[in-house]
């Protein structure tokens, strides 16, 4: 294997032209935070671009684990298939968010895009290998895995002990926090996934979620502006709710 410095001096100082990576608006939330350039460009040399239409599945459940993904644009569902034939959503994956990470040499889920997607792929063995030279980007990527593990405590939490308002008023709250901005908790959100997908997701039926979703407009907690757009009208009634202090 090839040390660090001989990695590094084959490569120029700055990311090539039509790099993956050279217009990518998300990096701050990616990977690729606070790689140096030459670095960046390493990581860019085993990445390729992907541009995904609306119900594409990215992964199945226990194919072959050979490509590891950054979501760029658009948002993916991530579910498991019960031996009985239903699904149990695990989770959704906005810009910025990384898919395709396995414990064994199989995936242990599935994965859908919920829009037209954008995504970065990478090798697994080859990324395993830059992992080796780039502490950097080993230490990012143990960032996010301990990200999805918080995650997946907060829906224990969510499936465990709270009731269906509080599970839908909790899950608007999430995709708010996902999408924060610098001056504060973001009001207008993305909903791309539907009233099925959210209620797979919560342990609710279809009709509890869109019931709940329309009270909370009708107590002008929420708006629904147009369809995949959310507009949280009253946050701090929100948060109320999801902690159960209505």
């Amino acid at each position: 294997m090839r040390s660090r410095s001989q990695v590094a001096s084959t490569v120029a100082s700055h990311a090539p032209v039509n790099s993956p990576c050279e217009k990518c608006n998300i990096s701050a939330m990616s990977l690729c935070h606070a790689l140096s350039c030459d670095d960046l460009q390493q990581l860019s040399e085993i990445s390729s671009s992907l541009e995904i239409s609306k119900g594409v599945t990215i992964i199945n459940e226990q194919d072959p684990a050979n490509y590891l993904f950054n979501v760029t644009a658009g948002s993916v569902k991530l579910y498991k298939l019960l031996p009985d034939g239903r699904r149990q959503m695990t989770g959704f994956l906005f810009p910025g968010d990384f898919l395709g990470i396995a414990m064994n040499d199989c995936y242990a889920y599935s994965a859908e895009s919920l829009e037209d997607t954008k995504l970065c792929r990478f090798s697994r063995a080859k990324l395993e290998e830059l992992l080796k030279i780039l502490p950097h980007l080993e230490n990012r990527l143990l960032n996010m895995v301990s990200n999805e593990l918080v995650l997946a405590q907060d829906q224990m939490l969510l499936l465990g002990r709270k009731t269906a308002k509080e599970k839908v008023c909790s899950f608007l709250l999430s995709l708010s926090k996902r999408a924060k901005s610098e001056t504060g908790p973001v009001t207008k959100i993305s909903l791309p996934m539907g009233r099925s997908d959210i209620g797979d997701y919560l342990g609710l039926t279809t009709e509890t979620v869109s019931r709940t979703l329309t009270n909370l407009k009708k107590m002008n907690i929420i708006a629904i502006p147009t369809n995949g757009m959310l507009e949280i009208t009253n946050l701090q009634e929100l948060i109320d709710l999801a902690e159960g202090l209505d």
